[in-house]
């Protein structure tokens, strides 16, 4: 008896659900039509390469309802345009996560990242697809955050099928055809899908989700290794006992059980709040005052997007404006004269309530608190040649005091277009 032949890919349907995706999110259009389809047997559903391919099993396609492709064609793509292939790599040079097992839960953590807001509004959530909450985790995070929060067992178990390809976790697969194959392509071309489709969020913000939003902003300044670790600055200054903590009645101590009738209250860490003095003296470029404006919305969003946490000093050789962050209209950096940031850290540490940390973004041209502050200091600091002449016009041999040793100290290589 003669085996029946295997059924060919089924490109109309595959294609209808294309374009099905291409209307329930037009913002994604440009992206979804430059991927090239392979069809391949390998591959347990769809799955992608970093250069753009997205392999399709005809089994898979054959037994999915056009809608669900349609959603599928939205996971596979999103993947590459928030380059989890990269973040997989980085992550796992980073943090020692090898072989197959480690990158399925990448892949799984990289899922949960997108799928937290994928579906509904025109878009069917395909079966099968993980979400945080099957996990217990909270929407809203990326792969990096989900990656510490989960480790495989009993409630992945089901998820051992799951394989979106290289272009989900970064680990080439045996389907790939690699940076020589057909159809793939270049990094350029890559990069301009990118822009187009972050172009098209912002131009129209409101039809995306908060994700996407985000992930657009961040296309157009992409985040720079000195903002990474100012970020890990400004963790690890908040991170002590005592900072952001307080008391809570809303979940009672686990000891009132040994005191019948008396309620004591919990401990809770609390959103830190942060105080960020910025230089605006006439040494600081306006390319590094932008660059201190998103520093400042990136530490909004340290604080769980808490804008009411968040104040700004302006400084030069006076602190000029105190600004909360709890309005939407633009900040206003005043300045532009010489440069003495310890008034800028004495307003800051006399506002009530009391910061937890204090950010400076300065020059570094200033002279510095004689005392260590109160609460922890991280100083992003803009580098410098030896100026000529900027603060003592009779010593063409003077540079600028290092920053003291109680703070914690990130060099920002330029602004945000660099220098």
């Amino acid at each position: 008896m003669i085996a029946a032949a295997p059924r060919p890919l089924d490109l109309d349907k595959l294609f209808a659900a294309r374009l099905h995706a291409a209307r329930a999110r037009p913002y994604l259009a440009t992206a979804l039509f430059a991927l090239t389809t392979v069809e391949s047997r390998s591959v347990p559903t769809m799955a992608v390469d970093r250069h753009w391919r997205c392999y399709v099993s005809p089994a898979f396609v054959d037994r999915t309802p056009e809608e669900e492709l349609a959603g599928v064609w939205v996971h596979e793509v999103s993947h590459l345009l928030r380059d989890h292939h990269g973040r997989g790599d980085r992550v796992a040079r980073e943090r020692g996560l090898i072989g197959p097992a480690e990158r399925l839960r990448i892949n799984i953590a990289a899922d949960c990242e997108i799928n937290d807001d994928a579906f509904g509004d025109g878009l069917v959530r395909p079966e099968g697809a993980v979400e945080p909450e099957n996990l217990g985790l909270s929407d809203g995070e990326l792969m990096e955050d989900y990656l510490r929060q989960f480790r495989l067992g009993p409630f992945t178990q089901s998820l051992a099928w799951l394989d979106c390809g290289s272009g989900a976790d970064g680990l080439e697969r045996e389907w790939d055809l690699g940076p020589d194959g057909a159809h793939g392509l270049s990094e350029q071309e890559r990069d301009a899908v990118r822009f187009r489709v972050a172009q098209g969020i912002t131009a129209s913000p409101g039809n995306a989700p908060q994700g996407w939003r985000r992930w657009a902003e961040e296309a157009f300044h992409p985040p720079q290794p000195w903002r990474e670790l100012l970020g890990a600055a400004v963790r690890s200054a908040v991170s002590g006992p005592g900072v952001g903590e307080d008391y809570t009645y809303g979940r009672p101590s686990r000891r009132s059980a040994g005191l019948p009738g008396v309620v004591l209250p919990s401990l809770r860490r609390m959103p830190p709040r942060v105080a960020v003095v910025v230089d605006t003296s006439g040494s600081v470029s306006d390319a590094e005052l932008g660059s201190a404006l998103l520093e400042v919305a990136a530490i909004t969003r340290a604080v769980g997007g808490r804008r009411d946490l968040v104040t700004v000093v302006s400084c030069d050789a006076a602190a000029h404006v105190v600004e909360s962050l709890c309005h939407d209209e633009g900040l206003s950096l005043v300045g532009g004269g010489g440069t003495d940031l310890r008034a800028g850290f004495a307003r800051a540490l006399r506002a009530q309530p009391r910061p937890d940390v204090v950010v400076v973004l300065t020059d570094g041209q200033t002279p510095w608190p004689s005392r260590r502050p109160s609460c922890r200091t991280v100083v992003g600091l803009f580098p410098r040649r030896p100026p000529r002449g900027s603060s003592d016009e009779e010593n063409p041999d003077y540079t600028p005091d290092l920053p003291p040793e109680w703070a914690r100290v990130v060099t920002i290589d330029g602004g945000p277009g660099g220098r």
